[in-house]
Protein backbone atom coordinates (compact mmCIF):
# COMPACT_ATOMS: atom_id res chain seq x y z
CA UNK A 1 0.00 0.00 0.00
CA UNK A 2 1.74 3.30 -1.21
CA UNK A 3 1.17 6.12 1.50
CA UNK A 4 1.63 9.85 1.17
CA UNK A 5 4.10 11.80 2.05
CA UNK A 6 2.26 13.24 5.22
CA UNK A 7 2.40 9.83 6.77
CA UNK A 8 6.34 10.07 6.97
CA UNK A 9 6.34 14.06 8.02
CA UNK A 10 4.15 15.54 10.58
CA UNK A 11 5.19 19.18 9.28
CA UNK A 12 6.32 21.28 6.24
CA UNK A 13 9.79 22.06 5.85
CA UNK A 14 11.07 25.08 7.57
CA UNK A 15 14.32 26.66 8.32
CA UNK A 16 16.21 26.58 11.15
CA UNK A 17 19.21 25.92 12.83
CA UNK A 18 22.03 26.91 10.08
CA UNK A 19 24.36 28.40 12.45
CA UNK A 20 25.00 24.94 14.52
CA UNK A 21 25.59 22.47 10.93
CA UNK A 22 25.32 24.94 8.23
CA UNK A 23 22.67 22.93 6.96
CA UNK A 24 18.94 23.88 8.17
CA UNK A 25 16.13 22.31 7.19
CA UNK A 26 14.31 20.65 9.84
CA UNK A 27 11.08 19.30 10.35
CA UNK A 28 9.05 17.36 13.43
CA UNK A 29 8.29 13.64 12.23
CA UNK A 30 5.39 11.49 13.51
CA UNK A 31 6.57 7.66 13.60
CA UNK A 32 4.04 5.20 13.52
CA UNK A 33 4.11 3.09 16.71
CA UNK A 34 3.92 -0.51 16.97
CA UNK A 35 2.69 -2.66 19.91
CA UNK A 36 6.44 -4.00 20.07
CA UNK A 37 8.06 -0.83 20.37
CA UNK A 38 5.91 0.08 23.32
CA UNK A 39 4.98 3.17 21.19
CA UNK A 40 7.51 5.67 19.53
CA UNK A 41 8.03 8.90 21.52
CA UNK A 42 6.52 11.58 18.75
CA UNK A 43 9.58 11.69 16.45
CA UNK A 44 12.46 14.02 16.17
CA UNK A 45 14.21 16.45 13.99
CA UNK A 46 14.49 15.64 10.18
CA UNK A 47 18.41 16.92 9.59
CA UNK A 48 19.46 17.26 6.22
CA UNK A 49 22.67 16.18 5.33
CA UNK A 50 23.80 18.25 2.33
CA UNK A 51 23.56 22.25 2.28
CA UNK A 52 22.59 22.22 -1.04
CA UNK A 53 20.71 18.76 -3.19
CA UNK A 54 23.21 16.36 -3.84
CA UNK A 55 24.13 16.31 -7.36
CA UNK A 56 24.65 13.50 -9.92
CA UNK A 57 20.61 12.01 -10.05
CA UNK A 58 20.39 10.34 -13.85
CA UNK A 59 16.51 11.22 -12.58
CA UNK A 60 16.60 14.46 -11.46
CA UNK A 61 12.26 14.51 -11.12
CA UNK A 62 12.69 11.42 -9.20
CA UNK A 63 9.81 11.46 -6.20
CA UNK A 64 9.77 9.46 -2.92
CA UNK A 65 7.51 6.51 -2.36
CA UNK A 66 6.30 5.26 0.67
CA UNK A 67 4.49 1.64 1.28
CA UNK A 68 3.66 -0.20 4.27
CA UNK A 69 5.26 -3.56 3.65
CA UNK A 70 3.82 -4.93 7.03
CA UNK A 71 0.63 -7.30 7.10
CA UNK A 72 -0.03 -7.24 11.01
CA UNK A 73 -2.28 -4.31 12.10
CA UNK A 74 -0.46 -3.94 15.35
CA UNK A 75 3.15 -3.91 13.72
CA UNK A 76 3.75 -0.99 11.02
CA UNK A 77 6.97 -1.44 8.45
CA UNK A 78 7.14 0.98 5.98
CA UNK A 79 9.60 1.96 3.51
CA UNK A 80 10.72 4.32 1.48
CA UNK A 81 12.25 4.66 -2.08
CA UNK A 82 13.45 7.79 -4.53
CA UNK A 83 15.51 9.97 -1.26
CA UNK A 84 16.66 12.75 -3.07
CA UNK A 85 17.16 15.08 -0.58
CA UNK A 86 19.27 12.21 2.15
CA UNK A 87 18.56 13.32 5.87
CA UNK A 88 18.80 11.80 9.55
CA UNK A 89 16.08 11.72 11.94
CA UNK A 90 17.11 12.29 15.37
CA UNK A 91 15.56 10.69 18.38
CA UNK A 92 16.83 12.05 21.71
CA UNK A 93 16.73 9.65 24.73
CA UNK A 94 14.99 10.76 27.21
CA UNK A 95 17.32 9.98 30.08
CA UNK A 96 21.03 10.55 28.01
CA UNK A 97 23.68 8.74 28.69
CA UNK A 98 26.22 10.86 26.41
CA UNK A 99 26.35 8.51 23.58
CA UNK A 100 25.01 8.35 20.50
CA UNK A 101 24.30 5.83 17.37
CA UNK A 102 24.11 6.05 13.67
CA UNK A 103 21.38 3.54 12.46
CA UNK A 104 21.65 2.54 8.90
CA UNK A 105 18.73 0.55 7.57
CA UNK A 106 18.32 -1.28 5.05
CA UNK A 107 16.12 -2.50 1.61
CA UNK A 108 18.43 -4.15 -0.86
CA UNK A 109 20.30 -0.74 -2.32
CA UNK A 110 16.53 0.20 -3.48
CA UNK A 111 14.48 0.88 -0.66
CA UNK A 112 14.95 2.38 3.38
CA UNK A 113 13.19 -0.14 6.08
CA UNK A 114 12.72 3.17 8.00
CA UNK A 115 10.62 1.65 10.73
CA UNK A 116 11.67 -1.67 10.71
CA UNK A 117 15.21 -1.48 10.97
CA UNK A 118 15.56 2.36 11.82
CA UNK A 119 12.72 3.84 14.14
CA UNK A 120 11.96 0.62 16.47
CA UNK A 121 15.94 0.11 16.61
CA UNK A 122 16.16 3.79 18.06
CA UNK A 123 13.42 2.96 20.50
CA UNK A 124 15.22 -0.11 21.76
CA UNK A 125 18.76 1.98 22.00
CA UNK A 126 16.93 4.90 23.67
CA UNK A 127 15.87 3.01 26.52
CA UNK A 128 19.69 2.43 27.29
CA UNK A 129 20.11 6.42 27.12
CA UNK A 130 21.62 6.50 23.73
CA UNK A 131 20.56 9.12 21.34
CA UNK A 132 19.84 7.50 18.00
CA UNK A 133 19.91 8.83 14.16
CA UNK A 134 18.40 7.46 11.83
CA UNK A 135 19.49 7.45 8.50
CA UNK A 136 17.94 8.22 4.88
CA UNK A 137 20.30 7.54 2.57
CA UNK A 138 20.65 8.22 -1.46
CA UNK A 139 19.91 4.38 -3.15
CA UNK A 140 22.16 2.96 -5.25
CA UNK A 141 19.67 1.41 -7.63
CA UNK A 142 17.79 5.09 -7.86
CA UNK A 143 20.24 5.80 -10.28
CA UNK A 144 22.62 7.91 -9.12
CA UNK A 145 25.54 8.95 -11.54
CA UNK A 146 28.16 6.92 -8.85
CA UNK A 147 26.10 4.47 -6.99
CA UNK A 148 28.68 2.90 -5.01
CA UNK A 149 29.72 5.76 -3.61
CA UNK A 150 26.47 7.72 -3.06
CA UNK A 151 25.28 5.61 0.48
CA UNK A 152 29.25 5.51 1.62
CA UNK A 153 29.13 9.53 1.36
CA UNK A 154 25.61 9.58 3.06
CA UNK A 155 26.97 7.74 5.91
CA UNK A 156 30.38 9.81 5.99
CA UNK A 157 28.68 12.74 6.31
CA UNK A 158 25.85 11.46 8.91
CA UNK A 159 28.69 11.06 11.65
CA UNK A 160 30.09 14.37 11.02
CA UNK A 161 26.67 15.89 11.26
CA UNK A 162 25.97 14.48 14.38
CA UNK A 163 29.59 15.25 15.97
CA UNK A 164 28.41 19.02 14.46
CA UNK A 165 25.07 18.71 16.51
CA UNK A 166 26.74 16.93 19.57
CA UNK A 167 26.02 19.92 21.83
CA UNK A 168 22.60 20.44 21.07
CA UNK A 169 21.91 17.09 22.10
CA UNK A 170 24.16 16.27 24.84
CA UNK A 171 26.32 13.99 23.30
CA UNK A 172 30.02 13.13 23.60
CA UNK A 173 31.19 13.78 19.97
CA UNK A 174 33.83 10.98 21.05
CA UNK A 175 31.30 8.84 21.64
CA UNK A 176 29.57 8.00 18.66
CA UNK A 177 29.14 4.68 16.79
CA UNK A 178 26.69 3.19 14.16
CA UNK A 179 24.58 0.29 13.24
CA UNK A 180 23.62 -0.83 10.22
CA UNK A 181 21.16 -3.69 8.56
CA UNK A 182 21.77 -5.84 5.47
CA UNK A 183 22.51 -3.12 2.66
CA UNK A 184 23.14 -0.42 5.35
CA UNK A 185 25.29 -3.46 6.84
CA UNK A 186 27.69 -2.31 3.73
CA UNK A 187 27.56 1.24 4.70
CA UNK A 188 28.17 1.01 8.30
CA UNK A 189 31.20 -2.00 7.75
CA UNK A 190 32.82 0.62 4.71
CA UNK A 191 32.28 3.42 7.73
CA UNK A 192 34.03 1.24 9.59
CA UNK A 193 37.12 0.11 7.63
CA UNK A 194 36.75 2.71 5.08
CA UNK A 195 35.99 5.91 7.45
CA UNK A 196 39.53 8.23 6.43
CA UNK A 197 38.55 7.45 2.48
CA UNK A 198 37.50 10.42 0.66
CA UNK A 199 33.91 9.65 -0.84
CA UNK A 200 32.80 13.29 -1.69
CA UNK A 201 33.90 16.57 -1.56
CA UNK A 202 34.09 18.28 1.17
CA UNK A 203 31.44 21.27 1.39
CA UNK A 204 31.80 22.81 4.55
CA UNK A 205 33.38 22.68 7.73
CA UNK A 206 31.58 19.89 9.39
CA UNK A 207 33.65 18.23 7.00
CA UNK A 208 36.76 19.10 9.14
CA UNK A 209 35.17 16.38 11.95
CA UNK A 210 35.98 12.63 12.01
CA UNK A 211 33.68 10.15 10.08
CA UNK A 212 35.13 6.90 12.42
CA UNK A 213 32.31 5.61 14.40
CA UNK A 214 34.03 4.79 18.27
CA UNK A 215 31.93 1.08 17.70
CA UNK A 216 30.28 -0.92 14.42
CA UNK A 217 27.70 -2.95 14.42
CA UNK A 218 26.93 -4.49 11.28
CA UNK A 219 23.63 -6.73 11.47
CA UNK A 220 23.36 -9.25 8.85
CA UNK A 221 25.63 -7.43 6.67
CA UNK A 222 25.72 -7.35 2.87
CA UNK A 223 29.53 -6.62 3.06
CA UNK A 224 31.71 -8.48 0.45
CA UNK A 225 31.08 -7.55 -3.30
CA UNK A 226 33.00 -11.15 -4.38
CA UNK A 227 30.38 -12.86 -6.67
CA UNK A 228 31.68 -16.09 -4.89
CA UNK A 229 30.17 -15.01 -1.43
CA UNK A 230 28.48 -12.04 -2.27
CA UNK A 231 24.53 -11.04 -1.72
CA UNK A 232 23.35 -11.78 -5.35
CA UNK A 233 22.33 -8.25 -5.81
CA UNK A 234 25.15 -6.10 -4.88
CA UNK A 235 26.79 -6.50 -8.24
CA UNK A 236 23.79 -5.00 -9.96
CA UNK A 237 22.84 -2.31 -7.87
CA UNK A 238 26.19 -0.88 -6.88
CA UNK A 239 28.11 -1.58 -10.22
CA UNK A 240 25.27 -1.83 -12.74
CA UNK A 241 26.49 -5.50 -14.01
CA UNK A 242 29.35 -7.78 -13.18
CA UNK A 243 32.10 -7.27 -10.82
CA UNK A 244 35.62 -6.57 -12.04
CA UNK A 245 38.84 -7.43 -9.52
CA UNK A 246 39.08 -4.10 -8.79
CA UNK A 247 35.57 -3.65 -7.44
CA UNK A 248 36.05 -6.28 -5.31
CA UNK A 249 39.58 -5.26 -4.07
CA UNK A 250 38.14 -1.73 -3.49
CA UNK A 251 34.48 -2.37 -2.54
CA UNK A 252 34.27 -5.07 -0.16
CA UNK A 253 34.96 -4.14 3.14
CA UNK A 254 37.18 -7.45 4.46
CA UNK A 255 39.51 -6.72 2.10
CA UNK A 256 39.87 -3.06 3.49
CA UNK A 257 40.40 -3.91 7.03
CA UNK A 258 43.28 -2.07 8.87
CA UNK A 259 43.92 -1.57 12.31
CA UNK A 260 42.68 1.43 12.22
CA UNK A 261 39.64 -0.06 11.97
CA UNK A 262 36.35 0.27 14.45
CA UNK A 263 35.92 -2.27 17.18
CA UNK A 264 33.13 -4.42 15.87
CA UNK A 265 30.04 -6.24 16.90
CA UNK A 266 28.91 -8.78 14.36
CA UNK A 267 25.06 -11.14 13.92
CA UNK A 268 23.86 -12.74 11.52
CA UNK A 269 21.53 -15.88 10.85
CA UNK A 270 23.14 -19.53 9.70
CA UNK A 271 19.89 -19.69 7.82
CA UNK A 272 19.76 -16.85 6.40
CA UNK A 273 18.96 -17.12 2.75
CA UNK A 274 19.62 -13.68 1.06
CA UNK A 275 22.82 -12.60 2.58
CA UNK A 276 25.27 -15.30 3.06
CA UNK A 277 26.04 -15.73 6.41
CA UNK A 278 30.27 -16.19 5.01
CA UNK A 279 29.70 -11.96 4.61
CA UNK A 280 29.93 -11.80 8.34
CA UNK A 281 32.55 -15.04 8.78
CA UNK A 282 34.91 -13.31 6.52
CA UNK A 283 34.48 -9.64 7.82
CA UNK A 284 35.41 -11.57 11.36
CA UNK A 285 37.92 -13.48 10.10
CA UNK A 286 39.92 -10.30 8.71
CA UNK A 287 39.51 -8.14 11.73
CA UNK A 288 40.93 -11.20 13.72
CA UNK A 289 43.70 -10.91 11.67
CA UNK A 290 44.33 -7.25 12.08
CA UNK A 291 43.94 -7.25 15.96
CA UNK A 292 40.57 -5.52 16.04
CA UNK A 293 38.51 -5.94 18.69
CA UNK A 294 35.47 -7.93 17.13
CA UNK A 295 32.42 -9.92 19.15
CA UNK A 296 30.65 -12.54 16.51
CA UNK A 297 26.90 -13.96 17.23
CA UNK A 298 25.62 -16.46 14.80
CA UNK A 299 22.30 -18.36 15.60
CA UNK A 300 21.27 -21.12 14.02
CA UNK A 301 17.76 -19.72 13.16
CA UNK A 302 16.41 -16.58 11.98
CA UNK A 303 16.25 -16.20 8.09
CA UNK A 304 16.54 -12.35 7.20
CA UNK A 305 15.58 -9.17 7.81
CA UNK A 306 14.54 -9.99 12.02
CA UNK A 307 15.18 -6.50 13.04
CA UNK A 308 15.36 -5.90 16.35
CA UNK A 309 11.85 -7.74 16.45
CA UNK A 310 11.12 -10.52 19.32
CA UNK A 311 9.65 -13.18 16.95
CA UNK A 312 9.53 -16.98 17.89
CA UNK A 313 12.33 -18.63 16.51
CA UNK A 314 14.47 -15.29 15.48
CA UNK A 315 17.22 -13.71 17.47
CA UNK A 316 15.98 -10.27 17.05
CA UNK A 317 15.33 -10.16 21.10
CA UNK A 318 18.47 -11.54 21.39
CA UNK A 319 21.30 -8.95 20.48
CA UNK A 320 20.11 -6.10 21.40
CA UNK A 321 21.17 -6.56 25.30
CA UNK A 322 24.23 -8.16 23.54
CA UNK A 323 25.22 -5.04 21.53
CA UNK A 324 25.03 -2.78 24.92
CA UNK A 325 26.94 -5.04 27.19
CA UNK A 326 29.42 -4.71 23.61
CA UNK A 327 29.07 -1.12 23.63
CA UNK A 328 29.69 -0.82 27.79
CA UNK A 329 32.59 -2.49 27.28
CA UNK A 330 34.54 -0.99 24.21
CA UNK A 331 33.41 3.22 26.67
CA UNK A 332 30.15 3.93 24.22
CA UNK A 333 28.74 4.68 27.66
CA UNK A 334 29.71 3.85 31.14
Amino acid sequence: MALSRRDLVKSPLVLAGASVIGLGVVADVMAQPGHETGGLAGGGEVIALWPHAPAGSLHPGMSEVIEQTSQDPSYSSRRLKGISQPHLVAFPAAQPNGSAMLIIPGGGFEWNYFEHEGYYVANALNRAGITCFVLFYRLARDGWADPAAVGPADAQRAMRVIRGNAGRFHVDPARVGVLGFSAGGFLTTTLATRHATSFYAPVDATDQLSAKPLVAAPIYPVQTVDPAYAYEGVAPSLFGGKVTATDIRTWSPDLNVTASASPTFLVHAEDDGLVPVANTVRLRDAMVAAKVTVETHLFAHGGHGFGARDLAGAPGGVWVPLFLHFARQEKLFA
